[in-house]
């Protein structure tokens, strides 16, 4: 992997992990860097589960790609959450 693809892969992950945070319920108190990593995580299996689903080749926006992430981060986010966050 190539230093662009590691600064996509983070750029994508805190994408991926701020809109988790975003639909997650509740308030969670997990540092940016959990939220960075959950959202590489959750992006690379959406990816995968994605591919495993559907073979259909889209030009564009995969939507069904892009909601199996989003699902995925916010489940990665809740779970954080609970194990890791900081105690208010």
């Amino acid at each position: 992997m190539t230093v662009t693809g590691f600064i996509t892969a983070i750029v994508i992950g805190a994408i991926i992990g701020a809109l988790g945070r975003l639909f997650a319920p509740g308030r969670q108190n997990i540092s940016l860097l959990v939220t960075i990593i959950v959202g590489i995580v959750a992006a690379l299996l959406g990816t995968a589960l994605a591919n495993a689903v559907s073979s259909a080749d889209t030009s564009g926006i995969d939507w069904i790609e892009l909601l199996f992430q989003i699902v995925l981060a916010v489940v990665g986010v809740t779970l954080a959450a609970r194990l890791t966050g900081k105690r208010a």
